[in-house]
């Protein structure tokens, strides 16, 4: 029996016209509860400014009534106020007019110049980290917090301002300090260099518009040393930035039109797929891309790329996470909504995204991909790789976690105020390439920590105290008890001396980044870290090592017949 073609085609018909009605509908709805709950909001807000006992700040009741809805969609999202506008172009431009300087807030109060930029206004004015700012031109600053500091700062290039600033350990503290702002370039390549003999290494702090060419100045003015036989691109701390950098710079190392991710939103025609353009500079030499817990976003696109592609041994820590993509959209008053529009994909399909936002925890946190629930997905050659939490590397480094004594030194800026007094009491200090924390630095650090400033964070003492508490509760506290107690508080008591005697090989790493800083600014610090760099010596082992290499990235060499 045949079909009835002419029933099947009308009953299509009926069918696809009510698709688009149900979503009509459905969107209808939606437009409605909208506007009914921006009606209850706008008549809610009036009745509470009208009849509230005391005034009521638009602005801040209000942004922070978004904030407070944003952040309950994403981190990503934000509502960017007409005030930040400028610093929000920064992380894209990695320009804006100022001082060029990174300023910092203390616990006791007050803001601090924490480090010049290099050839910066600050630093040609003679600002050094450790400096007090107390005035801005006729503004007193001593009770404000670093936003209003920085706003103070930032202006347009060639305008003037003055400094009232003290200097600790100068025997003129008070000092006025006359500045021209410039227009500051951020450099997203702080250092690049030959390192481990052999390794080409670059140092990628940001993904900004300038990234790229940047990148790609350093990787040719590598190529022309013959001695680099590798390089290494350094995405260890680069929290990301603009996509574009991202395929950009996996382009210099893959085929022309390589697919480097693909983004999709809610809807089909909200796909993109992004291809590298340009022809690359090279396909062949080997390639290091390091990262760790504070690599994301546009980091993450660019190693996990490579990683796919079987283009880059990834060597580190496991990285951040964040699989999501962010457009800006205008609002009235020269306001901005930055809003999450996508998720991307790396080559192989998956989705690096830590963080579920959709579903919660019982207390409001974003819920975790568990491993046992990622995906498996492969690369070009074959390796097996995962989703569902960030990029992991092919070669893992275990970096030693940071006891509390040394997390206290940072935290409690004990080495940054010891290589305050040292940069006063030095003017100058050897090369880099010499330069070392001698056993007459590390005792005169010793000595200038003050014991009875020194804190401490108190958890054996706590857990003992608790321990004793509950077997008091449980009737174990008797004397024998309470004299093993006594015992263990006297063994688990802090001997400050002896312990900074034995963490001295990672407080000396702290306090030379900390001195060098000072003298040979941000790229001083960074040779100063990598001298000492496990991930670094092992990628020199690898490169050495072409089997070794190829073993990792799952190449496999055919016999011609």
């Amino acid at each position: 029996m045949k079909p009835n073609i002419t029933k099947i085609a009308v009953t299509t018909v009926i069918a696809l016209l009510c698709v688009p009605a149900t979503l009509f509908s459905l969107r209808a709805d939606n437009n409605a509860d909208i506007a009914r709950n921006l009606d209850i909001f706008n008549s809610l807000y009036k009745e509470l400014n009208a009849f509230y006992v005391d005034s009521i700040n638009a602005n801040t009741s209000i942004e922070n009534a978004i904030n407070y809805m944003l952040n309950d969609i994403d981190p990503y999202t934000e509502y960017i106020p007409a005030k930040n506008h400028e610093d929000f172009m920064v992380v894209a431009t990695g320009e804006y007019g100022g001082i060029g300087s990174y300023i910092m807030e203390r616990p006791e109060g007050g803001v601090y110049i924490s480090e010049p930029y290099e050839n910066s206004p600050a630093a040609k004015a003679g600002l050094r980290a450790g400096d007090l700012i107390m005035m801005i031109d006729n503004d007193s600053t001593t009770t404000w917090h670093t936003s209003a500091v920085s706003e103070h700062l930032k202006g347009q290039a060639n305008t003037s301002l003055r400094l009232l600033i003290k200097r600790p350990y100068d025997p003129d503290s008070i000092k006025t300090v006359n500045i021209i702002r410039e227009k500051i370039k951020l450099d997203p390549v702080p250092y690049y260099g030959l390192t481990r003999k052999s390794l080409g290494y670059i140092n990628l702090s940001t993904f900004t518009e300038h990234s790229a060419s940047q990148v790609k100045s350093a990787l040719l003015e590598l190529k022309k040393n013959q001695a680099v036989t590798a390089i290494v691109l350094d995405l260890r701390g680069n929290g990301g930035g603009l996509v574009e950098s991202a395929v950009q710079i996996v382009g210099m190392f893959v085929p022309k039109g390589t697919q480097v991710l693909q983004t999709k939103g809610r809807t089909e025609q909200q796909v993109k797929t992004y291809k590298t353009t340009e022809e690359p500079i090279d396909t062949k030499i080997p390639l290091f891309v390091l990262i760790d817990g504070g690599s994301a976003s546009a980091a993450e696109i660019t190693a996990g790329a490579l990683q796919d592609l079987d283009r880059a041994v990834i060597m580190g820590d496991r990285s951040y996470g964040k699989g999501l993509v962010q457009t800006t959209r205008p609002l009235p008053f020269d306001a901005m909504l930055k809003v999450t529009i996508a998720k991307y994909y790396i080559p192989s399909g998956r989705l690096i995204q830590e963080f579920d936002y959709s579903h919660r925890n019982a207390d409001g946190t974003a819920q975790r991909v568990p491993d046992s629930l990622a995906n498996v997905f492969h690369t070009v050659n074959g390796r097996e790789v995962r989703d569902g939490g960030g990029i992991t590397p092919d070669v893992k480094i275990n970096y030693p976690e940071l006891n509390r004594l040394v997390y206290n030194i940072v935290r409690d800026n004990w080495a940054f105020d010891f290589a305050t007094k040292f940069a006063a009491e030095n003017p100058t200090i050897p090369s880099l390439e010499e330069f070392a924390i001698t056993d007459s630095i590390f005792n005169d650090f010793k000595r200038f920590i003050n014991p009875d400033k020194f804190k401490y964070d108190r958890v054996c003492e706590q857990g003992l105290d608790n321990l004793r508490q509950i077997a008091k509760a449980e009737g174990y506290l008797n004397d024998s008890t309470k004299q093993a107690f006594d015992h263990l508080a006297t063994l688990l008591k802090h001997d400050l001396q002896n312990d900074l005697t034995k963490n001295r090989k990672e407080i000396s790493k702290i306090l030379a980044s900390e001195i060098v800083k000072r003298y040979y600014y941000q790229r001083g610090e960074i040779i100063q870290q990598i001298k000492d760099d496990e991930t670094l010596d092992r990628a020199y082992i690898i490169s050495v090592q072409p089997r070794e290499y190829e073993r990792i990235l799952g190449i496999t060499t055919k016999k011609k017949k």
